[in-house]
Formats: structure tokens, sequence, C-alpha cells
């Protein structure tokens, strides 16, 4: 029976770092892609626009702060860590 557990624990290691290996790669890639992106864009002038942060900004006004994350995160697709760090910056910041 303690050999399957070990096994087990080994073949569980073993998988999570195969994936990790390919999220890294697909990061990688995606990464590349975007640069290459950026690139295209500046050489044909094209700039991406800025999203519209008034709500946000609004919601911080009244003191709802985990509303303005989830509206962040609406409007830009954000995960919620770099929604919470922007509406944090915002707050620091007001404009």
């Amino acid at each position: 029976m303690d050999i399957a557990v070990y096994l087990l624990i080994a073949l569980t290691l073993t998988l999570a770092a195969t994936v990790e290996r390919k999220v890294g790669r697909v990061e990688r890639k995606v990464a590349q892609v975007e640069r290459k992106l950026d690139l295209i864009m500046a050489h044909l002038g094209v700039e991406a626009p800025e999203p519209e942060l008034s709500r946000v900004r609004a919601l911080l006004a009244e003191g709802k702060k985990i509303e303005a994350i989830k509206a962040y995160r609406e409007i830009t697709d954000a995960d919620l860590k770099e929604a919470k760090d922007a509406v944090d910056r915002m707050a620091e910041s007001p404009s």
C-alpha cells in the first residue's frame, strides 16, 4: 500500500512539472506574439485605445473598492490580482 501512495505522489509531481513547463512555453509564445503585435502597431502608427475607466473611478470615489475592482475586470478582462493592483494605484493617485 505504501508503494502505491509513493508512486501516486511521484506521478502527480511529474505531471505537475510537465504542465508547468508547458504553461511556461505558452506564456513565452504569447509574450512573443504581443511584442510582434506591438511592433506592427507602432510601424503602422496605430495606437490601442485606453479603456474608459470613469465608472471605476466613480465607484472608488463612492468608497466601493470591491465593486470598482469588479468593474475594472469587466472593462479590461484583467485577472483579479491585476485588477486589484490597478484599482489600488488609481486610489493612490486620483486623476
